[in-house]
């Protein structure tokens, strides 16, 4: 960890940003730049850097100096159109001993007409210049996107399963039928067979992989560290923006149950309220969409006033959304970084208990953020 800090102080630019924040100083610097609509970032164990996806369909290797790699290997051909394209990325919970790297993207049909979301995972070789071996073990059925929401975030429980958030492509009924795989949380085991307790296992007429039901674009997931639990978010039309604890075989409302109207002004024609029987309210909702994307849970004693804290990239907001949270409710919520423009994408925490944030733009950077001092 020590070599791990020493590069990263070594690879940051020196025109280190600082801003305020209600908890003090912020420390705002730019790691690295000349990213190409970068869309998700991991950790790698033991200093050796990190991965990071590119939307066109790249996955690059950085490593502890800073050093940006060419493009890796064994990548899959992606649906790089309008949202779609090389999404998530996250490792095994056993990566030190399988060095299993998984990758969500967009995957066309025969035709390239449509589209929906694939995970896949390959073997991250040594000198991390490929991917080996690259198997899909997830298919999005049907497929129905034409470029827009496909959700596509993973997550890992405790006990090793693999949660797979899908956004309904803009087709909102589907997000209602059991028999489609649009706008559902799924959960599969790690080599993508379906658990044998999954809610709709036995169930005719619906897929057996399904957990949560009623998504609308979930572009945000996370093991909640403390509860042990996953925590969803998703976008939602023109206001509605949800946070979620997704339970077994439940239904999360969309369309049916909305706080937005379409991007017209208009009402969701298949709307009944912001309340539905029969549906879960969200844990949390902005009535104004921030258009939020990724999310990390802060547990590192680095910045002892951010613990306890949820911090979510925002989008159209163009901020780092900070929740504070008392148990599983949201008590307080901050904006950061307003005045940098720049479109969050994806936030994750370091192994140096520093913020890293993703920039989505053609020329996207990777940003460290801290607070002054440990505050």
């Amino acid at each position: 960890m020590k070599h791990l800090l020493m590069a990263l102080s070594l690879m940051l630019s020196p025109l280190a940003m600082a801003e305020r924040s209600e908890l003090g100083e912020l420390q705002v610097t730019e790691v690295v730049g000349d990213l190409q609509h970068p869309w998700a970032l991991t950790f790698l164990p033991q200093g050796q850097g990190s991965l990071i996806t590119e939307r066109p369909g790249r996955l690059r290797w950085l490593n502890a100096q800073g050093q940006l790699s060419e493009p890796l290997g064994g990548v899959p051909e992606v649906y790089a159109k309008g949202q779609g394209g090389l999404l998530d990325v996250v490792l095994s919970p056993q990566f030190t001993e399988d060095r299993l790297v998984y990758l969500s993207y967009a995957e066309g049909d025969a035709q390239g007409d449509k589209a929906g979301t694939a995970v896949g995972r390959g073997r991250l070789r040594e000198d991390m210049g490929a991917l080996d071996d690259f198997q899909v073990i997830f298919r999005q059925q049907p497929k129905l996107s034409s470029g827009i929401h496909f959700g596509s975030r993973l997550a890992f429980d405790r006990e090793g399963y693999l949660f797979i958030s899908l956004g309904e492509n803009n087709q909102r009924p589907t997000a209602q039928h059991l028999d489609k795989l649009q706008g559902k949380l799924v959960r599969l085991q790690a080599d993508g067979r379906v658990p044998p307790d999954n809610p709709f296992v036995d169930q005719q007429g619906a897929r057996a992989e399904i957990w949560s039901y009623g998504h609308r674009n979930p572009q945000g997931l996370a093991l909640n560290p403390w509860s042990g639990r996953i925590w969803l978010h998703e976008h939602g039309p023109r206001g509605g923006d949800e946070i979620n604890i997704p339970r077994k075989g439940l239904n999360y409302g969309w369309p049916l149950a909305t706080h937005g109207v379409n991007y017209s002004f208009l009402a969701i024609p298949e709307a009944q309220g912001e309340r539905v029987a029969g549906t879960e309210a969200p844990q949390h909702v902005w009535e104004k969409s921030p258009a939020i994307s990724g999310m990390a849970f802060y547990t590192a004693e680095r910045f002892p006033a951010w613990q306890h804290n949820l911090f979510i990239g925002a989008l159209a907001d163009q901020s780092l959304i900070r929740l504070q949270l008392d148990g599983d409710k949201v008590v307080h919520e901050e904006r950061l970084l307003k005045d940098k423009d720049w479109r969050i994408r994806d936030v994750r925490q370091g192994p140096d208990g520093y913020l890293y944030l993703l920039t989505d733009a053609p020329d996207g950077k990777l940003i460290r953020l801290g607070l002054e001092k440990g505050q």
